[in-house]
């Protein structure tokens, strides 16, 4: 059975950084593709970005297109989110997932298989 481990949120000024991470075990992590979503108070989950097995192709929502980056290391069976330039918009909790196969529909939450517990991410104006 594969676990997810979220860390990295916390409570950051706009226009602030934070790196989030997220560590699987239990399977090859290197064999699937991984995602972020985020949820805010009151909204459904949302596609944040994804990242295929090899981490050749990646996607993004457009409202962060240009401040997040989804990176991996294989090596370390980590996925990560660097966001930068953050907003109060931003402000949810971040959950990673694991894919089926190499790669994800994107924003299709069908097509993982397994979540973390989430991390929260507060951005103050």
């Amino acid at each position: 059975q594969v676990q997810l481990v979220e860390s990295g949120g916390g409570l950051v000024q706009a226009g602030g950084s934070l790196r989030l991470s997220c560590t699987a075990s239990g399977r090859t992590f290197s064999s699937y593709a991984m995602g972020w979503f985020r949820q805010a108070p009151g909204k459904e989950r949302a596609f944040v970005a994804d990242i295929s097995y090899n981490g050749v192709i990646t996607y993004y929502t457009d409202s962060v297109k240009g401040r997040f980056t989804i990176s991996r290391d294989n090596a370390k069976n980590t996925v990560y989110l660097q966001m930068n330039s953050l907003k109060p918009e931003d402000t949810a909790i971040y959950y990673c997932a694991i894919g089926r196969s190499y790669y994800v529909s994107t924003y299709d939450r069908t097509s993982y298989s397994a979540w973390g517990q989430g991390t929260q991410v507060t951005v103050s104006s």
